[in-house]
């Protein structure tokens, strides 16, 4: 399903950042002029265009600030929030690119400002984990002790924390549940600030983010679900695998195992399964270098997995899978997938998740004819969160009760 560019990557991220119009993240109009203003492929008019967007949206929201109007604030600060996020998305040459930098904390910031204005200002929480600490956001329906169901959730390879609240939160807000959102290893400031990368035993972070959930007041401990979104996908549930408090799990979409997502010419594979980096990596940069969600893709899973060349990423990939695991898996899982996923099509992630697991489950695909069938339902939020909370209430029971 074509939106804006015939660039593949240009039109998936051109839908991601469009679809959060549902919960205030962006305007249609805004969207559709921006990208009338980028060729397909430019990453450099990509950062100017959606930068400019941003500072003009950011301008909107401090006025308003200033000027004592909190509702039209918020909004051009959500909005900016998300064009920063957006504008920064292909900068992946530098980890330490003070422009990006620049971006990827206005980002956080305008969000922060957009959050101080909301209805009930959602808590920053720091989670402690190894001696450190994970950042979240607590989202709560309501300051009462009465117990309510929590949707925990985390994202996947390049979901930011304040991306939660579009993924999810608001959504479960609005139906009486509480959400907490984080950032585990490899994942926004938790890579960018404290270098900590992917680990393939998720249940090592989600048991941490379960322990503090449970000591919140208000929390229903019978009814905390995990939802992981993109390779939180797979995360989610190599997580339910080992974390049995939790009672359910959401893979969004299903990941099986992440290695199966390399498609590469068989010569290569066997290159680097032989240690011939040498030959490996030149033809893999090159192969990189064709297209732009390829290269994006590359940069990225070096910096998020920590590794320093194409042949040892390819090394690491093989632990991040659910064979071993899936089996021990107690709780109801919801297996999500796309018809049209640009990561994942074709490959039956989702087909084996759902045959693997023992547990509870049911299996949804979402369709382009329904126009959820892009990579994580994009630009079908509303759609996606019909069948997240219907699911919901049919696995806790007495679902959420929105607030009066």
């Amino acid at each position: 399903m074509k939106f804006l560019f015939d660039d593949p990557a240009f039109d998936y991220q051109a839908l991601r950042t469009a679809g959060y119009a549902d919960y205030g993240g962006a305007q249609l109009g805004e969207v559709v002029a921006v990208a009338s203003r980028i060729p397909d492929g430019d990453t450099e008019a990509w950062r100017r265009e959606w930068s400019r967007l941003a500072g003009h949206a950011h301008g909107l929201g401090d006025a308003a600030r200033r000027e004592g109007r909190p509702v039209d604030a918020r909004s051009a600060l959500l909005r900016a929030h998300n064009y920063y996020r957006t504008a920064e998305f292909f900068q992946r040459e530098d980890q330490q690119d003070a422009e990006a930098l620049r971006l990827m904390g206005l980002s956080r910031e305008t969000f922060a400002d957009a959050a101080a204005l909301m209805a009930r200002p959602p808590q920053p929480v720091r989670i402690p984990y190894e001696g450190t600490s994970l950042p979240g956001y607590l989202y709560r329906v309501d300051d009462s002790d009465e117990p309510r169901p929590l949707v925990v959730h985390h994202g996947g390879i390049d979901s930011t924390l304040e991306e939660g609240y579009f993924f999810v939160a608001a959504a479960a807000l609005a139906r009486g549940y509480h959400c907490l959102c984080f950032e585990g290893p490899g994942q926004g400031s938790v890579l960018r600030e404290q270098g900590l990368v992917f680990r393939p035993d998720w249940e090592r972070v989600v048991t941490p983010v379960v322990d503090h959930a449970l000591s919140l007041p208000g929390i229903d401990a019978g009814r905390v679900v995990l939802v992981g979104t993109s390779l939180g996908g797979l995360l989610a549930v190599r997580a339910a695998a080992f974390e049995h408090r939790l009672a359910g799990c959401v893979a969004h979409d299903a990941v099986w195992q992440l290695g199966d997502v390399v498609a590469l010419p068989p010569f290569v594979l066997e290159w680097v399964e032989q240690g011939c980096d040498d030959f490996a990596d030149p033809v893999m940069w090159g192969i990189a270098a064709q297209q732009t969600f390829t290269r994006w893709l590359l940069r990225q899973a070096l910096w998020t997995f920590g590794a320093s060349t194409p042949a040892r990423l390819l090394r690491t990939l093989p632990a991040f899978g659910l064979s071993e695991v899936i089996g021990r898996v107690r709780c109801p899982v919801l297996v999500l997938d796309a018809e049209e996923d640009m990561f994942f099509a074709g490959l039956e992630h989702a087909k084996k998740v759902f045959t693997g697991l023992n547990s509870p489950k049911q299996l949804h695909v979402f369709t382009a004819d329904e126009g959820g069938g892009a990579h994580c339902h994009s630009g079908a939020m509303r759609v996606f969160h019909d069948r997240l909370f219907a699911w919901l209430g049919e696995t806790l029971g007495r679902g959420g009760r929105a607030a009066a």
